[in-house]
C-alpha cells in the first residue's frame, strides 16, 4: 500500500485515522468551542458528528 503522503498535491497535512484513534474506535476532536467524535464502524467506515 502506499503512503498517504507521498499522493498529496497541495501540501494538505495527512493525519492517520488508527493514530487519532489511538488503538480504539472513537476520537473526539476539538474545533473552536465545539467538539465532534470521530468513530470507526465495524465495517471499517469513519463517521465524524457533532
Amino acid at each position: 500500500m502506499s503512503d498517504p503522503a507521498s499522493t498529496l498535491r497541495n501540501n494538505e497535512p495527512v493525519y492517520r485515522a488508527e493514530e487519532l484513534l489511538n488503538g480504539g474506535t472513537t476520537a473526539r476532536i476539538a474545533l473552536g468551542d465545539q467538539v465532534y467524535v470521530l468513530r470507526l464502524t465495524r465495517a471499517g467506515k469513519l463517521i465524524l458528528t457533532k
